[in-house]
């Protein structure tokens, strides 16, 4: 009797077979491409306001259709939904309280032959790793954005390189790496070896809705925004809070956001005698225009994470003007060198970073009108542009014109 092979066995044959060929894609109708995220609406964060801004533009264009293939922890949403006017398809994954997102079902719709192209969004969870798998069996042609991000877990996050190995085969039968920094991509392609020229950079854009004109900037207020895990940095920003208040009384901090962390923030903020200068709320992920206002009621942002790819609420608070405070790490660096943001060391001690709030706040006029930085900022727009020319490129389409939208 012949042995069945092992899983390993299996997995590496997935890997390295041929699989089968791509479909031409027909010249007289638009490319149709499954978007694959871990979650999604009414979960929210960075990785999925990037869907979410990116499809509702794609959705706009005549020569891309997408839709969004996302998964279900806790087994209570729609399979079928329609989220801004973009097409939603839900499977189960598991575990329900972990951030694993097993979903077995993905691999099925993946699988299914109506779509052109797959774009795997993220790189950190076992949605890519299954999914790819099944673009490969399937013979689907597949891109990815990593999107990658930091951990609290000093375990996960040691076995990110080990993670990048396994995944480095998968990586490799890709007709396209979209990177959104260019930090990621010379991460990537370091931990991966595969070349560079597989790559290609695709920044977030950072546009928020208007705010009224009475609403204005309180001196001396900061803000910190990103869910309330440890590596996101929001404790260092508390930290220096006793030091800034000595220095100027009427600062204050506020803190968006919701997760895991908010209970050691507010008794870290308890501790140091700063409660009542620190306040920790949650704005609904998509209420943009809340995000607005409390930027535009702020005076500094304080962007201490200690991994961003390439941070949407430090775009986002760049693209309206506010100053940003941030570590020069990772992709923030990238917005460091380029101007955008006042680094400095992820290294810093409190005092460091408290002096450095404090000439950012006091170089502030929060009577004056605020101007954008001279230098030409991604837009949403220009991101969704550059994502549709891959798509083009992948099936062998000459890239059409950025303004080609339906209607248009």
């Amino acid at each position: 009797m012949t042995a069945r092979p092992s899983p390993l066995a299996r997995l590496r044959a997935a890997v390295t077979g041929h699989g089968r060929t791509p479909l031409p894609v027909p010249a007289d109708r638009p490319i149709r491409v499954l978007h694959v995220v871990q979650r999604y609406f009414p979960e929210l964060g960075g990785l999925e306001t990037h869907v979410a801004e990116v499809t509702k533009r794609l959705a706009l264009r005549s020569d891309v259709e997408v839709t969004i293939l996302t998964t279900d922890r806790s087994g209570a949403l729609p399979e079928r939904d329609e989220v801004g006017g973009v097409p939603v398809i839900r499977r189960r994954s598991w575990p329900k309280e972990q951030d694993f997102y097993f979903s077995p079902g993905i691999g099925k719709v993946i699988a299914q032959p109506q779509w052109d192209v797959i774009h795997f969004q993220g790189i950190n969870t076992l949605v890519p790793l299954v999914g790819m798998l099944a673009a490969i069996r399937a013979g689907k042609r597949f891109v990815l954005t990593f999107h990658s991000g930091g951990h609290s877990s000093a375990g996960r996050t040691a076995a990110r390189g080990a993670q990048f190995s396994v995944l480095a085969p998968l990586l490799r039968r890709s007709a396209k790496l979209i990177a959104v920094s260019r930090f990621e991509k010379k991460r990537f392609s370091a931990a991966t070896g595969i070349d560079p020229d597989h790559f290609v950079v695709i920044g977030n854009g950072g546009a928020l809705p208007a705010v009224a004109a009475d609403v204005t900037a309180r001196q001396g207020r900061m803000v910190s925004s990103g869910r309330l895990e440890k590596y996101k940095g929001h404790h260092r920003a508390i930290e220096a809070m006793p030091l800034i208040l000595a220095e100027m009384p009427d600062a204050d901090l506020v803190v968006l956001g919701a997760g895991p962390y908010e209970q050691a923030l507010r008794d870290l903020a308890v501790e140091l005698g700063v409660q009542d200068s620190v306040a920790i709320r949650h704005l609904p992920p998509a209420d943009r225009s809340a995000m607005a206002r409390e930027l535009a009621q702020s005076s500094l942002m304080m962007a201490l994470s200690s991994y961003e790819a390439h941070p949407v609420g430090v775009m986002e608070a760049v693209a309206s003007g506010l100053p940003v405070l941030g570590f020069d790490i990772a992709g923030t660096g990238d917005l460091v060198e380029d101007g955008l943001v006042t680094g400095i060391s992820a290294e810093s001690s409190n005092e460091e970073i408290a002096a450095a709030a404090l000439q950012l706040l006091r170089a502030q006029d929060p009577t004056a009108p605020r101007t954008r930085p001279e230098v030409d900022l991604p837009t949403w727009e220009r991101c969704a542009d550059g994502v549709a020319g891959v798509y083009q490129e992948v099936v062998g389409r000459a890239v059409a014109p950025a303004d080609r939208v339906a209607g248009g």
